[in-house]
């Protein structure tokens, strides 16, 4: 199940964080997130506008991210590559895990599809498991952009079939 974050989740939120941050370490992506990202201000800010998510399963919350429905400024340049679609799109954000449930990925693209079928993310170069899982759920590598501190990331694109309403006459 997936569901808004509630305050009451925020220190397994904090404890999921701290495990991705030492899983990325350890598999090879030691300063996407260094040791304090994603700031704990920016996790509040995301919970205040509803835009912070929990993955639960049997009542334990094991996955979080930030699903975003505006423009993300971070991409409006994009190098090497060009996005597929200029439609309006949703952007998962801060995807982290305990590492306990397999899958949990695939069911976030999933939800996020329902409320928007244009998605964007981006990853770091070296985080190898995310970029593969980002383009096992069907997202093309579409180019580089830059994050806030200019740091490049891998950038991709989901653009679902657009719905068409047909008008019979």
């Amino acid at each position: 199940m997936i569901r808004n974050a509630a305050q009451e989740d925020f220190q397994q939120i904090l404890r999921i964080y701290e495990y991705a941050r030492n899983f990325m370490k350890q598999t090879g992506n030691p300063t996407q997130w260094g040791d304090h990202s994603p700031a704990v201000d920016v996790l509040k800010k995301d919970m205040e506008k509803g835009q912070l998510y929990v993955v639960e399963e049997n009542g334990q919350v094991c996955g979080v991210f930030a699903f975003i429905i505006e423009k993300d400024p971070t991409y409006e340049r994009i190098e090497n590559g060009a996005w597929k679609s200029e439609t309006e799109y949703g952007t998962i954000h801060r995807v982290a895990t305990d590492g306990t449930k397999h899958g949990v990925f695939h069911q976030i693209v999933s939800f996020c599809e329902k409320k928007r079928n244009h998605l964007r993310i981006d990853t770091h170069e070296n985080n190898k498991i995310m970029r593969h899982l980002i383009q096992k759920n069907g997202f093309l590598e579409c180019g580089t952009i830059y994050v806030a501190d200019g740091s490049p990331r891998v950038a991709y694109e989901k653009a679902g079939t657009t719905r068409t309403e047909i008008s019979v006459t």
